[in-house]
């Protein structure tokens, strides 16, 4: 893959989720709301949008949104 340190993960991360919401037609306001369904109950448009800004989050977060999304998987090349 030569993804070289924790900085460029956690940008292509972000990026990966970014281009899954656009790919959905998902806002982050409407995945807030899905997210409440999968136990994160205190996300909001505004945190998901610097989370995403920052490219720093939990694994957590990460696969509660590909639930959320209703996404089978991830195919490491995909990120």
């Amino acid at each position: 893959m030569g993804i070289a340190s924790e900085e460029e993960w956690a940008a292509r991360a972000a990026a990966f989720l970014k281009h899954k919401l656009q790919d959905c037609e998902v806002t982050y306001a409407e995945l807030a709301k899905r997210l409440k369904k999968h136990g994160f109950k205190a996300e909001t448009e505004n945190s998901i949008t610097a989370k995403l800004k920052r490219g720093t989050f939990p694994a957590t977060f990460f696969l509660a949104c590909l639930a959320a999304l209703e996404l089978d998987g991830v195919a490491l090349e995909e990120i």
